[in-house]
């Protein structure tokens, strides 16, 4: 009889669980700065566009952050915040969902923990996908090949991974009867020894300049640290 009621005391449980939890729980400070700097070293920034139609298919109070960094040498970085509001299932979304939708082949994905200049090491998640291009000028199809670094900063913690992200989501609404407020950040560079007739970077050499990049930039708008 005790091995017959035990589903159904789990499930009181549960139900009770749930019933306790705020209806509308509050939603915590953000954890980054909203505000990239315009250097970083000897890298430039310029504003990037954060386009209508992305605007319109998050909630209305999404903020974003978003700049494109180059140096002499020809290199570009993009950096992309974007910081939830209220509605953070409308505001967040990962990566392996997006780049498809925009004709991005996702090949691979690993995690990387990026050396920071403040001597800690931030957890990431670096995706390497590819795109078919034409050239206009030669009717040529070639293959753009891309790294995109990702990782979400909340009010209290930092997580490269989609799935524990959620998880701490429930853990907040059950014991704090709060949500974090999550920032997702994209930090991503184009791999440019086939598009560039001089001084292109190979994989290894892109990788490398992402990561080293990471660690200085995302110091200057984290304020949540890495947990040790």
């Amino acid at each position: 009889m005790n091995r017959l009621l035990l589903p159904v005391i789990v499930c009181a449980v549960g139900l009770g669980s749930a019933l306790a939890l705020p209806r509308k729980p509050g939603v915590g400070e953000a954890g980054i700065k909203l505000d990239l700097p315009n250097r970083v070293d000897d890298w430039i920034a310029q504003e990037a566009e954060v386009t209508q139609k992305e605007r319109d298919a998050l909630a209305k109070d999404t903020e974003f952050a978003r700049k494109s960094y180059s140096n002499s040498f020809g290199d570009r970085i993009f950096v992309s915040i974007v910081l939830s509001g209220f509605d953070m299932n409308n505001s967040i979304h990962r990566p392996e969902r997006c780049l498809p939708a925009q004709g991005w082949n996702v090949m691979s994905s690993a995690k990387v923990a990026v050396p920071l200049a403040d001597g800690s090491r931030l957890d990431t998640t670096r995706l390497f996908s590819g795109l078919q291009a034409k050239d206009e000028a030669s009717g040529k199809v070639f293959t753009v090949r891309n790294f995109n670094y990702y990782w979400f900063v909340g009010s209290r913690d930092i997580t490269a991974d989609h799935t524990r992200r959620t998880l701490y989501d429930i853990r907040d609404r059950v014991l704090h009867g709060q949500n974090q407020r999550w920032a997702y950040v994209t930090v991503a560079a184009n791999v440019t020894d086939n598009l560039l007739r001089f001084g292109g970077k190979d994989e290894a050499a892109t990788q490398k300049m992402v990561e080293d990049f990471i660690g200085r930039i995302a110091p200057s708008f984290q304020l949540t640290p890495e947990a040790k």
